[in-house]
């Protein structure tokens, strides 16, 4: 495929995952979560890992059970892992992909607090907290620090003090 076609290609998958993440917020989640899946089909295991980490961002945020979010959160976060590459050589992809690491674990804390464990939740949320200094001053990066410090304050601080326990943890919110 010419670099040209892979580049409508591409913007032609973003596009549609835009589409359906409208429907999910219009409030049809299981439709979106077919449509997702459908996409997730079409792009293989060996697709762009940015596309992948994008589309198993969107396909957590569809899940009813809390297990099968985080495994698509975990699956969002080696997509991240394996687009950022090596940072010397990944250019564009490796700084998208640094900005996304602040969210992706926000999302990791929250999981694992729904699920009653939260000591893994505070690991990732230092993660987040480690990462978040790579955040621009912008709507974004205000977005996930506030959800990094309401997470704080649901898990009794977050930042290993020990505190709360945190096990039901705080509702998923998309940045």
């Amino acid at each position: 495929m010419a670099e040209g076609q892979r580049q409508v290609a591409a913007e032609d998958l973003l596009t549609r995952i835009g589409q359906v993440v409208m429907l999910h917020h219009a409030g049809d989640r299981e439709e979106a979560r077919h449509r997702l899946l459908g996409l997730w089909t079409e792009l293989g295991e060996h697709g762009d890992p940015l596309h992948r980490c994008t589309l198993a961002r969107c396909l957590a945020d569809t899940q009813d059970d809390p297990e099968a979010e985080l495994a698509w959160d975990l699956r969002a976060l080696t997509a991240a892992e394996e687009a950022g590459g090596d940072r010397a050589t990944a250019g564009e992809g490796a700084v998208a992909v640094r900005a996304l690491y602040p969210a992706l674990h926000v999302d990791l804390a929250a999981d694992y607090a729904r699920l009653g464990r939260p000591d893994a939740a505070r690991v990732h949320l230092h993660r987040a907290r480690s990462a978040a200094g790579t955040l621009a001053d912008d709507r974004y990066g205000a977005g996930v620090r506030s959800a990094i410090r309401r997470l704080e304050r649901r898990l009794g601080g977050g930042r290993g003090d020990g505190g709360g326990e945190g096990a039901a943890g705080p509702p998923r919110q998309r940045l």
